[in-house]
């Protein structure tokens, strides 16, 4: 599962990727990651805590 919107939603909702690693617990590491590419599937409860974070449904970040 690609996180595709993941940088487009992030930066609509004013964050940072530090931030959103602050609010959501997953490593900052991680999300530099995903968002290069670098994690293509990442595992659902990451996906799960980056959605409640940025307060979108796990769709929106697909």
């Amino acid at each position: 599962m690609l996180l595709k919107n993941l940088v487009k939603i992030r930066k609509q909702k004013g964050l940072t990727q530090r931030k959103l690693a602050e609010k959501s617990g997953v490593s900052h590491n991680t999300i530099i990651k995903m968002e290069r590419g670098g994690i293509e599937n990442p595992k659902i409860e990451t996906a799960i805590k980056l959605a409640k974070a940025l307060k979108v449904k796990i769709d929106d970040l697909v």
